[in-house]
């Protein structure tokens, strides 16, 4: 299987081009080539795919082999591939995800490849029942208690395509992730598990975002975290509508605004690591 190694400031997969390859048991594969000893080492598998209703699909699978409905930083990084691998001469491209059609811009640098890409990420949702939330409350679940491990946070619940749930708290870089963040995934109030960013406010237009990514453990980023983080930190009185707010992650950074009218924009760049090849006939066997 040929591939291509990329990542989104830090949050790095591993991408195929399904024009040309074909991919068996992606759920499995993806298991194998994330693992950072005995595979290629990332977060997850990305099938680049022909679609029936925009320019590209994408199908993207956790390191633990479940399918992902949405990814921000992949999103991105396919519209760099698309267009550095000559398969669009388009700088607007539409790409085709399990969460619906994204709409992205592409910026060219000097060089003629790829700088930047800006990603309409379509409204955030708010409402508990279609995050998914266990909840009564009718509208939005926005600053309310969550006991998770013992210990009550005040969470606010957001989807970007895939459930979110956003704790603002100090000392973030001093968390014990590995410790904390399977209690917020696998908590019984998110019925299909749940992404969790632990949020430090730095201003009003500045946040530093640690995350911990359902199926995938913490990550060097999450454009969909980054995404939710913003709307949760306006929601809460935080930060302000339609302003660019600038989001520090541990891979780099994300730039985030959240229109009045609930539409979520994403800027931020994309990395090619390098391309390679690698033989699956084993996990055939199997």
């Amino acid at each position: 299987m040929k591939f291509t190694k990329m990542h989104g400031i830090g949050n790095d997969y591993i991408y195929v081009n399904g024009f040309e390859e074909t991919v068996q048991n992606p759920e499995r594969v993806s298991e194998f080539v994330s693992d950072r000893r005995f595979g290629i080492g990332g977060d997850g598998l990305v099938l680049i795919l022909p679609s029936d209703c925009a320019d590209f699909r994408m199908r993207i699978f956790n390191a633990d082999g479940s399918e992902a409905m949405m990814c921000g930083n992949a999103t991105r990084s396919i519209g760099k591939y698309v267009y550095d691998r000559g398969l669009t001469n388009k700088t607007e491209i539409s790409l085709e995800t399990n969460s619906g059609i994204k709409y992205l811009q592409l910026t060219p640098g000097a060089d003629g490849t790829i700088e930047m890409i800006s990603v309409d990420m379509g409204k955030a949702i708010l409402v508990p029942r279609e995050i998914p939330v266990h909840s009564d409350l009718p509208d939005r679940f926005v600053a309310q208690p969550l006991e998770v491990n013992g210990e009550t946070h005040t969470v606010t619940c957001v989807s970007m395509g895939n459930p979110h749930c956003v704790l603002f708290t100090e000392g973030i870089m001093d968390l014990d992730l590995e410790k904390i963040g399977p209690g917020f995934e696998n908590h019984p109030m998110f019925p299909n598990r749940i992404n969790t960013e632990f949020v430090e406010v730095i201003d009003r237009t500045t946040l530093n975002m640690r995350v911990w990514e359902r199926g995938s453990g913490e990550t060097f980023a999450c454009g969909t975290g980054a995404c939710a983080t913003v709307v949760a930190a306006v929601e809460n009185g935080f930060c302000p509508h339609d302003t660019d707010i600038l989001v520090h992650l541990r891979g780099g950074d994300l730039l985030i605004r959240y229109a009045s009218d609930g539409q979520v924009q994403m800027t931020g760049p994309a990395t090619i690591v390098f391309d390679g090849e690698i033989d699956l006939t084993h996990l055939e066997k199997e």
